[in-house]
């Protein structure tokens, strides 16, 4: 069977790395940017270390800022109008995940018409053209969104999120600048990290994972597993190790999927608004203890790859063990709650675990699972 990867066709690194934008800008001929950031990053001066950049080189833009931290359908609609009102050729995407996936959105709506109904962009859309030439700038280290193939968009009348995949949306261009990302707050910090390892550890044990994801997923693990505490104290070098860390995640787990932490998250973003990444760090160990029957050795490879000794030595029962104890371990470190007893009540509890197991990331997971296992899932965090 061929195995496919989609990865960018550039990507810059490094302290520094967003200045390459007038590079690409002006090499490829573009007019004009539709800049897509969230209020908050415009309101803390974050977008303005991207537009003091087009300014200088008198590159003209549109801001567009109407995106929440889960965005919805309506603001992928506003943001088409407000696209095809803008003059502009092009769309810069700075921010996290919310930022890249609505952009995403927009993009390939505006060069896939029939595509209009937002909703028909859930699973993998047969769109025919690749969207709008998205240049992106993240300004979080976890979701790794400016090289997936995937966006995800909250239908709030139905209170669930949508996973899209689609090769068609995968920007042309990254800047991983960690100077970009040196202004996030310790609880977004670490919530992002957190979001990072998930994809990294989920893509290495999902059924479709082989050798060249394997590769890009427990170096992945290593890398945020040795720079997330450091980044949650703003130190250069964790920042450094996290940009890097979280983007070859990213390498890995949009060729091959992911599971139901991911799956189980998803709903609590929907329902209660939850911070993806926090969500994601408070299912992750439960979820890698109920899936560790179904991962033959590979936990002995994420618990070395945490920096865990002697796993070698250990017996399969040691190393599962070591593994999930060292998840949870820095996770503790960086300060994401340890349940979901602040969060998820029990009468909705029927309502996620179906809409988990509905999940475009479900299939992936090594265990097969049902909604009642879902459920028992939750209930065991409550």
């Amino acid at each position: 069977m061929a195995q496919r990867i989609v990865l960018n066709g550039i990507s810059y690194h490094g302290a520094g790395a967003v200045r390459e934008l007038v590079t690409e800008i002006t090499g490829r001929g573009f007019k004009k940017a539709f800049l897509c950031s969230d209020p908050d990053l415009l309101k803390f001066g974050v977008t303005r270390k991207v537009t003091d950049i087009l300014d200088g080189a008198s590159l003209p833009y549109e801001i567009y800022s109407e995106i929440k931290p889960n965005p919805t359908i309506s603001n992928v609609q506003t943001g088409v109008e407000s696209f095809k009102a803008s003059g502009a050729d092009y769309i810069i995407a700075v921010g996290g995940g919310s930022s890249m996936d609505t952009a995403k959105a927009i993009g390939i709506i505006i060069t896939n018409p029939e595509f209009a109904d937002v909703r028909s962009l859930e699973g993998v859309a047969p769109t025919k053209n690749p969207c709008v030439p998205i240049l992106a700038v993240p300004t979080t280290a976890g979701t790794a969104a400016e090289v997936t193939i995937n966006y995800v968009i909250t239908d709030e009348e139905k209170n669930r999120k949508m996973v899209c995949v689609d090769t068609h949306d995968i920007p042309i261009v990254a800047f991983i600048d960690p100077d970009m990302m040196s202004t996030m707050p310790k609880g977004l910090t670490a919530a992002t990290g957190m979001d990072a390892l998930t994809h990294a550890i989920e893509g290495f044990t999902t059924k479709a994972a082989w050798e060249m994801t394997d590769m890009f997923h427990l170096k992945a693990i290593e890398i945020i597993a040795k720079s997330l505490r450091g980044a949650v104290e703003n130190t250069p070098e964790g920042r450094e190790g996290m940009a890097l860390g979280q983007y070859i995640a990213g390498m890995g787990f949009s060729n091959v999927g992911l599971g139901i932490v991911h799956s189980m998250a998803h709903p609590l973003g929907a329902l209660y608004d939850t911070p993806h990444g926090v969500a994601n760090a408070i299912i992750l160990p439960t979820v890698m203890e109920y899936n560790a029957e179904a991962t033959g050795d590979k936990y002995k490879y994420i618990a070395a790859a945490m920096g865990v000794p002697g796993t070698e030595d250990m017996s399969q029962e040691e190393y599962r063990k070591a593994a999930v104890d060292a998840v949870r371990q820095l996770s503790k470190d960086v300060g994401i709650p340890a349940d979901l007893k602040e969060i998820v009540k029990e009468e909705d509890i029927p309502f996620l675990s179906q809409s988990a197991y509905d999940d475009a990331c479900r299939p992936g997971n090594p265990r097969d699972t049902s909604v009642e296992e879902i459920a028992a899932l939750y209930r065991s965090l409550l």
